[in-house]
């Protein structure tokens, strides 16, 4: 479907990418990984035709359709509702649609045997591509990735960055394209709206390449991972656990090669300086030299992982009871966030909030703080120290301040050698600790904050979306400064990978409470996965007679079976009032359609376009009704099974 060979690529001299080769393949879920500034997207930048390349070539199919979902998308802005660009996935069938229109407009004048045909075959086209069920599908996918059904009809540039990418999602899923590339698709996301993607894409009918610091997302939409690093393009067999596997195994066996390589160059290396001067020896001296410049040298191996060998402490201990709320409630206007919930954190907590976007995680977490106003008590226990992190944080930062300077500032009275310890550990290190902070990527930014947050003695922290923008080499640095802190959090995030690796409690709003998992994220995602089942079996046994395990006494079976019948006759009831709902629809669409055949009609621009668009949402009623109508036959087959 696509080739790349020998792809070339040099930003002002140096190569980015070098001799690089790769091939997708239809179907392909290829998930590209590596340190950032290696190039990953810009390779997506070179497939889509964005960046040329410096040299070699990259081919695709005739048929090959390109769908890019990139940050630069962030700054796009339209009046259009929502609902309407996600319909501009639709290009053929809503150009099928204005087609028809202009030959509706046609036909006001002119009669003709062609132009009703035209209109005919317009009409079948349009259905065919399921012109009338677009509007349902572009509506699924929306609330799919988080949106609500009210927010469908406003306008794009009433939300923010976000979800305007979130909507740029929904078109591309919407679009189908052979190859979809998503770069970094998660940022924007919140969990329910993950693992709804996630889904989407194990089923999704083309190729998909996507960038992604959350490994979870990875292992679980993508079954090849390409490597992107030393200017060159690695591809492994299966998801990021496996390559991770797999990479570990080939490095293994290259690190031993380098190394007895290096022995024998060492042996040989000792031989020619020894007989040098020998005449007896010139020959074999000359030889070894010969096979030395011819030798390919194994490279030694670079460990891309890094340590945390820094221990954060802070002077004193918190008391046990670290935040109390009680009664607690929080409202923005009409929207109810809590409602006289109650929660305690206790020393050496480490809780995940979770949870979609809109049901409070930050305002919680700002009440936790103290910097929320509220109805209710909050209580800080006896010496807690506190300190918070949020993305906003990374705007206070200093821009003229060099990144060591910055940590000087944040008050650990740490000498430099400790600072500069931390910031190796967040990998800054030898001549970067001079950089001004104006000159660092978001990223760079983010573990500059990190930094000044974890050693700020702190014994309870507050973390807000602390994995956004960073990499997994970060991700994985900050989750070990976590694991080693022995002090009290509770994060915010969406990484699963994160929340697996730091939390012993899980923490969720419901119902506007403070709803609490006593345990690690894998345990409480079983549990949730019971409760579905659990759930989902309720449902299925909803009639009480059906439950009953010992033989009923004739007087029960009877008035069980007199329940049963009942609700047959009452669902008989609601199918034949669904059926009478559906004949009036068709003889309307009927009285409808002999309307819009008669060529007076077209006449009335206003009239035209007002019938028009009742006989469409006509067609997207009944198509509804017909639904209803299968699901309730169903019903009524299942129970007249335990009649």
């Amino acid at each position: 479907m696509l080739s790349i060979n020998n792809l070339s690529y040099y930003i002002g001299g140096r190569p980015l990418y070098e001799e690089a080769s790769l091939h997708i393949k239809p179907k392909d879920k290829i998930g590209l990984v590596g340190l950032n500034g290696t190039g990953k997207s810009t390779l997506l930048k070179l497939i889509s035709g964005d960046l040329q390349p410096s040299a070699g070539e990259i081919q695709k199919a005739k048929d090959c359709s390109i769908g890019f979902l990139n940050q630069d998308l962030l700054s796009f802005q339209s009046g259009d509702s929502i609902l309407n660009v996600a319909l501009e996935a639709f290009k053929e069938t809503l150009a099928l649609q204005i087609e028809i229109d202009k030959v509706l407009k046609k036909m006001e004048t002119d009669y003709s045997d062609a132009i009703m045909q035209k209109l005919s075959d317009l009409q079948e086209r349009f259905e065919a591509n399921e012109g009338y069920t677009i509007k349902a599908k572009a509506a699924e996918v929306l609330e799919g990735i988080g949106f609500s059904t009210s927010d469908l009809d406003r306008p794009l540039k009433t939300f923010s960055g976000g979800w305007r990418m979130r909507v740029m999602l929904a078109k591309l899923l919407l679009e189908k394209p052979s190859l979809l590339m998503l770069d970094e698709p998660t940022n924007h996301l919140d969990l329910p709206s993950i693992q709804w993607v996630e889904n989407y894409l194990k089923t999704y009918e083309g190729a998909v390449m996507v960038v992604s610091h959350d490994r979870t997302f990875l292992n679980n939409c993508t079954s090849t991972t390409v490597e992107v690093a030393r200017q060159t393009l690695t591809s492994y067999p299966g998801n990021y656990d496996y390559f991770r596997k797999e990479k570990a195994a080939r490095e293994e066996i290259q690190q031993n090669a380098f190394e007895n390589q290096q022995q024998m160059i060492k042996q040989t290396e000792r031989f020619i300086e020894r007989f040098r001067a020998k005449a007896s020896k010139s020959t074999q001296v000359q030889s070894r030299v010969k096979a030395l410049e011819r030798m390919d040298k194994v490279s030694e191996v670079v460990s891309d992982e890094a340590a945390v060998n820094f221990k954060f402490k802070f002077s004193q201990k918190s008391g046990r009871d670290v935040v109390i709320l009680d009664g607690v409630s929080k409202s923005y206007g009409d929207i109810k966030i809590l409602k006289n919930t109650n929660a305690r954190i206790e020393r050496g907590d480490k809780i995940a909030l979770i949870g979609a976007n809109g049901k409070g995680k930050s305002t919680l977490l700002r009440i936790i703080y103290g910097s929320e106003q509220i109805d209710g008590k909050r209580e800080e226990g006896y010496n807690v120290i506190k300190s918070f992190f949020a993305q906003h944080q990374l705007e206070a930062l200093l821009l003229d301040n060099e990144i060591l300077q910055e940590l000087s500032q944040a008050g650990s009275k740490k000498t430099e050698t400790e600072l500069r310890s931390v910031l190796g550990c967040f990998l800054f290190t030898n001549e970067d600790v001079f950089k001004k902070i104006k000159v660092l990527s978001g990223g760079e930014k983010s573990r500059v904050a990190l930094a000044k947050t974890l050693i700020s003695e702190a014994n309870f922290l507050l973390l807000d979306e602390p994995t956004n923008h960073l990499d997994m080499l970060s991700v994985n640095i900050l989750i070990q400064a976590l694991q080693q802190y022995e002090g009290t959090f509770v994060t915010v995030s969406h990484d699963r990978h994160f929340i697996r690796g730091v939390a012993n409690k899980i923490w969720y709003i419901e119902d506007h409470q403070i709803k609490e998992y006593p345990g690690t994220y894998e345990e409480y995602e079983y549990w949730a996965q019971q409760q579905q089942q659990i759930q989902k079996e309720a449902k299925v046994n909803a009639a009480p007679e059906k439950v009953v395990e010992k033989p009923a006494s004739k007087p029960q079976r009877d008035a069980g079976m007199d329940q049963l019948k009942k609700e047959i006759r009452t669902k008989e009831k609601d199918l034949q009032d669904l059926e009478e709902r559906v004949t009036q629809i068709e003889k309307k669409k009927e009285a409808m359609e002999v309307k819009l055949a008669d060529p007076k009609l077209y006449q009335d621009e206003v009239k035209q376009e007002k019938l028009t668009q009742e006989y469409k949402e006509l067609l997207e009623e009944e198509a509804q009704l017909n639904k209803k109508w299968e699901s309730l036959m169903e019903e009524i087959d299942a129970l007249q099974g335990q009649n």
